[in-house]
């Protein structure tokens, strides 16, 4: 004889599917924190050095921008996922050919992958920006190339190519809603690169700053807004949508300059982010307390989960710059003050990074 079980047992029953698919949801969903790797310094650990540091750190990625040979081999076996750089430089050069790029994946890809697990090419940086203009006709045409080279080597499934952008690259950023790219990039470039991202199945590299923006307008942005405090937020009058972050306001007008020129299902990797420890006496936020507030609410929010508000199914993937602050890079003194560790391996200041 069937045994007859009552309704609020598979009430009961219902609801603990349902939480744990919502658990489920909601472990996957977090996103991941690495860190740039930049060396522009004369003071610096060795690479080898460096991979120790990342790993008693718990960092697991790291991004670096160029296929320097001492650091590739220092990263093999590490576990550590590395996105590499083609600079700006040799921009012309794998536009015009794929026997270069060939050439430069035979040299500076095949011989360290994939005991050295890149896992990314940075085919230039912040090319699409004021002032190199000549260089963005070249950008999607060198990507285009370095894939096929990727292709011809039967590494492309592993290894996605993309490029930086800076928000320079929009015309409109706010509310967010209203994000645009600048007329004259869109179908020169703009397009074309969100076409190939899309099709060669990669992301948009995005540079994003909320410091700049805090400190070019502080009059007007708050201070918690930028660094992830508690803050009343900030509503998009176009769609209703509160925005607790800067940061989160800055990616989600990509999204939608993204979503403007047809391009709404391109992911993002937030390729540089971070806030200075330092910097001169006319400049406003630069502090060890912000940039530990910064950084720190940002390893936080990354690893809550969840995406941005118009993208809230899409983790926030972040790399911070930097992992060291680097004494000969030029400009204003912020500049040389990114770092989260000084060249001597101690902390700038003590924060969670996973």
């Amino acid at each position: 004889m069937a045994l007859a079980l009552p309704l609020h047992f598979f009430h009961a029953l219902f609801m603990l599917v349902f939480l744990l698919s919502r658990m489920q949801f909601s472990l996957s969903s977090s996103g991941f924190i690495g860190v740039n790797y930049g060396r522009v310094a004369d003071d610096l650990p060795s690479p080898a050095q460096v991979v120790q540091l990342l790993k008693a750190q718990g960092i697991t990625k790291t991004k670096i921008f160029d296929t320097d040979a001492t650091v590739l081999s220092a990263f093999s076996g590490s576990n550590i996922t590395i996105t590499v750089g083609l600079q700006n430089q040799q921009l012309s050069d794998a536009a015009g050919s794929q026997s270069f790029t060939d050439t430069w994946v035979q040299s500076n890809i095949l011989p360290y992958y994939p005991n050295t697990l890149i896992d990314a090419i940075a085919v230039g940086n912040e090319i699409i920006f004021a002032g190199l203009q000549d260089s963005t006709q070249l950008l999607v045409p060198a990507m285009k190339n370095v894939y096929a080279s990727l292709v011809k080597y039967n590494v492309a499934s592993s290894i996605k190519v993309s490029s930086p952008i800076a928000l320079g690259a929009l015309e409109t950023s706010y509310p967010p809603s209203a994000g645009s790219f600048k007329p004259d990039l869109v179908e020169p470039v703009i397009k074309p690169l969100l076409s190939f991202l899309k099709q060669a199945g990669s992301y948009l590299m995005v540079n994003a700053y909320p410091f700049f923006a805090y400190t070019a307008n502080s009059d007007t942005i708050s201070l918690d807004y930028a660094l992830f405090k508690d803050n009343t937020g900030a509503t998009d009058p176009n769609n209703g949508l509160v925005y607790k972050s800067l940061l989160e306001a800055q990616l989600d007008s990509v999204f939608a300059a993204m979503n403007a020129v047809g391009f709404n299902d391109v992911k993002m990797v937030v390729t540089e982010t971070g806030w200075p420890s330092k910097g001169d006496e006319n400049q406003n936020g630069p502090s060890e307390q912000n940039a530990a507030s910064y950084n720190g609410n940002l390893v936080r929010r990354v690893l809550t989960g969840g995406g941005t508000p118009l993208r809230l199914d899409e983790p926030l993937n972040v790399y911070i710059f930097a992992l060291f602050n680097e004494n000969q890079k030029t400009g204003p003194t912020t500049e040389r003050n990114f770092g989260l560790f000084y060249p001597n391996e101690e902390k700038v200041y003590d924060i969670p990074l996973h």
